[in-house]
């Protein structure tokens, strides 16, 4: 297939197709390997569903209603594209087959339009306004898959993890904020087989990267944003243009950003490398390839930015400095720089981390510690799952699953006596999907 993205090849036959996967489909529930004819993207999709323990056969959680779900849509930047998304797409919503959906960096629908029977029937599945679709919580689907790979894509019938999605086909892509980088959401077509086209695929792209300019035009300002939440690598934009860094150079640009006075080669060195002895023509080889990069950004003696930088960690910061705990949940889309073993980073990372850890727990919004609990970096967490059992009422059946992921933690901890919980160990380090270079 020339298209990795695309479901099918020209002239492939939907039904066939359909046994084919679905046969997979089955098998790859059953234990078995997940090999072609299945995408590769449709089986790294499916392998990350099944790590997450995403259902394969019950309805998404819906996580936003009321007046929550009213302000936080209100508020979202992509309520400024709504007229883009429905010039382009609102007469396909409207034509008894399809529909236009839009949702949040998490996968969390804030925008479901269409035909009212088709709406109907997607109700069925809880494909609607509040419901996250993110692959942890509803296995492979258009919008979920778009997100974790940061890409355009279709996903067609069977290749869908959750079987009660399977009688659908979607086409997705992600949208980003042009000055920063920063993911936005996605805006994503769902109907019948016929979406496994070029032409669908193609016409959400088109519309992902319309309603992109939209955007950036209302707020044309020259600046550089960094981001680096959740990312290996950051991606650095100077002026709308963009750069991924590699793992190092994202650690320079990190620590130089939170020192805007500027740091000696000793002390970058140590934030780099710790107390290890390492000769100094080590960190000015990589400042050297680094301003190659940048330009004129960089600034020696001391080393220094010469523009001012704004970040996603300071961002963050800022959020939970504020008590604006929902922005802030928004805006950490993970840890800072995984990967990175520099002391700086370290710091900094456990930093932020701890900072939102401890005023979610303050707070004891039941939405916000769910949101937090079904992370990657919150899922371990047995203070938030506990304090999420707490702050729910006594009689809700809400209760019953946190209640039940609390107990089997406090079991694997070895706790089995009182409330008193120490911060949950940190077995492993959380990684993310990398989008690839703009």
């Amino acid at each position: 297939m020339v298209n990795p993205w695309l479901a099918m090849e020209a002239g492939a036959d939907p039904a066939e197709r359909t046994r084919t996967v679905r046969r997979a489909h089955e098998a790859f529930l059953a234990g078995e390997a997940v090999a072609p004819p299945i995408r590769p993207v449709v089986a790294e999709s499916w392998r990350r569903s099944a790590d997450a323990r995403a259902t394969s056969d019950g309805a998404a959680p819906i996580e936003l209603d009321g007046t929550t779900l009213r302000g936080y849509r209100d508020a979202h930047p992509l309520a400024r594209a709504m007229p883009v998304f429905r010039e382009l797409l609102g007469a396909i919503a409207e034509d008894g087959a399809h529909l236009l959906a839009v949702c949040d960096p998490l996968g969390r629908l804030l925008w479901v339009e269409g035909h009212r029977g088709v709406l109907r029937k997607a109700e069925r599945m809880n494909f609607v306004v509040g419901a996250r679709w993110d692959e942890r919580h509803a296995g492979t689907n258009a919008p979920g898959t778009a997100l974790a790979a940061d890409h355009a894509v279709q996903i067609f019938a069977a290749e869908h993890y959750n079987r009660q999605v399977q009688r659908w086909t979607c086409a997705a892509a992600p949208l980003h904020d042009l000055r920063t980088g920063r993911l936005l959401g996605a805006v994503d077509i769902t109907g019948g087989n016929h979406l496994a086209s070029p032409h669908s695929l193609a016409l959400v792209q088109a519309t992902a990267r319309a309603a992109e300019a939209h955007l950036a035009a209302s707020a044309r300002e020259p600046g550089v944003f960094l981001t680096a939440l959740g990312r290996d690598e950051a991606l650095l934009v100077v002026d709308g243009e963009q750069l991924r860094l590699g793992r190092r150079h994202s650690e320079i640009m990190v620590l130089l950003s939170q020192h805007p006075e500027g740091l000696t080669g000793d002390q970058l060195s140590v934030c780099l490398y710790g107390e290890r002895e390492m000769r100094p023509v080590t960190l000015r080889a990589e400042m050297s390839r680094l301003r190659h990069l940048v330009g004129p950004l960089i600034d020696s003696r001391p080393y220094r930015l010469s523009r001012p930088v704004e970040t996603d960690l300071a961002a963050a910061e800022r959020e939970v400095a504020d008590g604006r705990l929902d922005a802030a949940l928004d805006t950490y889309r993970g840890p800072l720089l995984p990967l990175s073993e520099a002391p700086g980073v370290r710091r900094l990372r456990d930093g932020l981390a701890d900072r939102m850890r401890r005023a979610l727990l303050g707070a004891r919004d039941p939405g916000q510690l769910r949101q937090w609990s079904h992370t990657p970096w919150g899922e371990d967490d047995l203070e938030v799952w506990e304090a999420l059992v707490d702050a729910l009422p006594e009689r809700s059946p809400a209760r019953s699953a946190p209640s039940a992921t609390a107990g089997r933690l406090r079991a694997a901890y070895g706790l089995t006596d009182g409330r008193a919980t120490p911060r949950t160990p940190r077995a492993r380090r959380a990684t993310f999907p990398q989008p690839p270079p703009p």
